[in-house]
């Protein structure tokens, strides 16, 4: 079958989907990953195997928007605002979630080396699901900003411990310490990540100023995501480390420089959520295609990976409420900022890549990771919206607003469809 039929499938099933979980009060995410596990390779077998893993691109481009829309959020008046807080609680939340870990690991009778690199992984937040939610919603708030910004710095956080603690790991197995692979590679990858995204966004506001149709501005944003997502697959080597790019950390800082001193960044941004809702769903089916039903079946796994959601939601929860207090942040902030932390994927799924190196070790650190965001993804969403919910970020729409559709609706009917309801009327 070509690609192209797979495509089409996933995004009708993601939005029939989307429609059913709407119905019965669940965020459309959760129809997403619902739709994709259904006609995934593991349940229904529509989508084969190797059709799931090899739409990466979707995946790739997907992330690349919404690592925009996250970086979007860093203006300098907010940070005027807010100052510090963001990074403090990212780089607290961070560690205690890694040090619950690790210590619930080593108490479960894991080795340090395998609890260092669970542990790190464990700081890591998806942003996609998260984002998603606040979109559905129209999500607004000191809780929904706070979180934008602290799930942005995760990534940079998760990136920096996973490297060191892979590092050890490693250096635990050979015997041998490198300080270029422990430090040299993780500084290199962020700060490297950071100057390419800030220079393509300088680029891009000037660009912008050569075309005076929004349609081509638009379609010159999205070029731009796609070039830096392009560029962060290369790889190079640095006084002996193996470094490359964040593509999340490129596109989030392009979306920081470009919406601080683009005039019309507000605009192109709001059209480029739309033209993105679509890959949005396929990436999340793509996601649900991806997890594996299988890890149920085989009991040391599930029982590491029981201690691991334990501890790790428990680490976000307390170090996100703890932090958050200790800067002054909003009550509703401290409440539920640690349960809109929880959904894991992508960052996640991508350090397991590079733990697969440690062998039979990394073999299993990446199955305890696909059944805890098989978990995390399934419950994530729904958290993440009560959580808005109860802090008062999601407004209802207004009456007019949805009396305003059905006209609408009723209008576009056919003629003698609205004769009939005429008729009907009158005979009342």
């Amino acid at each position: 079958m070509s690609m192209l039929f797979y495509l089409g499938i996933m995004l009708l099933g993601g939005l029939l989907f989307g429609r059913l979980a709407k119905k019965v009060g669940l965020p459309n995410v959760t129809g997403y990953l619902v739709a994709g596990l259904i006609v995934g390779p593991y349940v229904l077998k529509i989508i084969p195997a190797d059709a799931a893993s090899s739409i990466s691109m979707v995946s790739e481009m997907a992330l690349g928007f919404i690592a925009l829309s996250i970086g979007a959020e860093f203006k300098l008046s907010y940070f005027r605002e807010v100052g510090v807080r963001p990074v403090v609680i990212a780089i607290l939340e961070g560690l205690c979630a890694m040090g619950a870990v690790v210590c619930g690991l080593l108490f479960a009778g894991q080795t340090l080396a395998f609890s260092l690199v669970l542990g790190a992984i464990a700081s890591a937040t998806a942003p996609a699901a998260t984002i998603m939610v606040i979109r559905q919603y129209n999500a607004n708030g000191p809780l929904t900003k706070t979180l934008l910004s602290v799930v942005a710095l995760d990534d940079a956080v998760g990136l920096i411990a996973f490297a060191v603690s892979f590092g050890i790991a490693r250096a635990m197995d050979s015997a041998q310490f490198s300080l270029a692979s422990i430090l040299l590679s993780p500084l290199i990858e962020i700060v490297g990540s950071l100057l390419l995204g800030a220079l393509a966004g300088f680029v891009l506001t000037k660009l912008e100023t050569m075309f005076r149709s929004n349609s081509n501005r638009l379609s010159l944003s999205i070029a731009f995501i796609f070039l830096m997502v392009g560029l962060s697959a290369m790889d190079f080597t640095v006084a002996g480390a193996d470094c490359g790019f964040s593509p999340l950390l490129v596109c989030m800082m392009l979306g920081t420089v470009f919406c601080n001193i683009c005039p019309l960044s507000d605009d192109l941004m709001e059209r480029a959520d739309r033209w993105s809702t679509p890959m949005l769903a396929v990436f999340f089916v793509i996601s649900g295609a991806n997890l594996r039903l299988s890890v149920f079946s085989q009991g040391v796994l599930v029982f590491i990976g029981v201690v691991y959601i334990i501890a790790r939601s428990a680490g976000k929860y307390c170090g996100a409420r703890w932090s958050a207090k200790a800067v002054g942040c909003d009550h509703t902030v401290q409440k539920y900022l640690g349960i809109m932390l929880l959904p894991q994927e992508g960052v996640a799924l991508g350090m397991c890549v590079s733990a697969q190196a440690l062998g039979a070790d990394g073999e299993l650190i990446r199955n305890i990771i696909l059944f805890s965001v098989l978990i995390y993804e399934l419950v994530g969403p729904v958290a993440t919206k009560e959580s808005l919910k109860a802090a008062g970020a999601i407004t209802e729409k207004p009456k007019e607003v949805l009396e305003r559709r059905e006209r609408k609706l009723a209008e576009a009917e056919p003629k003698e469809l609205l004769e009939r309801h005429k008729e009907r009327a009158n005979k009342k």
